[in-house]
């Protein structure tokens, strides 16, 4: 784990791997940080021959927070946040696999710096990001909409018990309906995300405040990399139809579901189609990731 500074910020940054290798820089959603990513999941790409930066956003992990509530900060800076990490690490271009916003973020940073990024994989994403209207597209369930209506009391941000069961809890609803609700491995997340966290409670209210620009779902025909969309089969907050979407509007992308997947951080039982997908990907053989 090591901190930069760039932007006037800094901003928490954890590798894995050769450095000679082929770089993939992860992006988490909001509300999470480079914790979210299991260490397992994170060796086994490692291992496939790739340096693996993980990058904690700001207001996540032990990068540069805002008061909760008040994020000076938008979107657009999260896409400049990540295109001077790989400077910092004298990465001239990453593979890039993100998820939710941090795919968000991505499709901008593949749009607005397309010599920094060599391929996309989305996952639990939409096209032109999160906060935009997309009319053809559903909406999320009832449970999920009901949510922002009427949001659970917040914790005792200082009192690790409740909040990692406040953490646990916000996990629930968000998980795949078709398969047994994780409570182990949702704790364990709950866990990393609380411990690795300078302010937990910035981290889980600024980045669903922050301003998503103008929207972009008419630019992303402009990206010609590789690009993969992976997308949870039980999504309740972007069902499958975004990723579908997705995949159509970036030429030549391969749209990939998970069975068994909400909108969640890969499960475990998603990682061999996933990292298989990656595999293809980056050029390398499906047997090394």
């Amino acid at each position: 784990m090591q901190t930069i500074h760039v932007n006037g910020v800094d901003l928490g940054v954890r590798t894995d791997g050769n450095p000679a290798h082929p770089a993939v820089l992860l992006l988490h959603g909001a509300g999470h940080s480079s914790a979210a990513w299991d260490e397992r999941f994170c060796a086994r790409l490692a291992a496939g021959g790739r340096f693996v930066i993980r990058l904690d956003s700001r207001d996540a992990g032990v990068s540069t927070t805002y008061p909760p509530g008040k994020p000076d900060y938008a979107l657009r800076d999260l896409v400049s946040d990540a295109a001077a990490t790989l400077d910092a690490l004298g990465v001239r271009s990453a593979h890039v696999l993100a998820m939710s916003q941090g795919a968000a973020t991505a499709q901008l940073l593949a749009i607005d710096h397309p010599d920094r990024v060599a391929s996309l994989a989305l996952h639990a994403s939409t096209p032109g990001g999160p906060g935009h209207d997309n009319p053809d597209l559903p909406g999320p369930t009832e449970e999920i909409s009901a949510l922002f209506t009427a949001e659970p009391v917040e914790p005792d941000w200082s009192d690790r018990t409740q909040v990692i069961d406040y953490l646990v809890a916000a996990e629930r609803p968000f998980a795949a309906a078709s398969r047994p609700f994780d409570e182990t491995a949702t704790r364990a997340l709950a866990t990393r995300l609380y411990e690795h966290a300078r302010d937990i409670a910035a981290q889980i209210t600024n980045p669903f405040l922050i301003d998503a620009g103008e929207p972009w779902r008419d630019r992303l025909s402009t990206i010609h990399i590789p690009t993969v969309v992976f997308h949870g089969g039980d999504d309740p907050f972007f069902p499958p139809a975004h990723g579908e979407a997705l995949s159509y509007e970036i030429s030549g992308a391969r749209f990939i579901t998970l069975p068994g997947t909400g909108h969640e951080l890969f499960p475990e039982h998603t990682w061999d189609t996933v990292l298989a997908g990656l595999a293809d990907l980056h050029n390398l053989r499906a047997e090394d990731a």
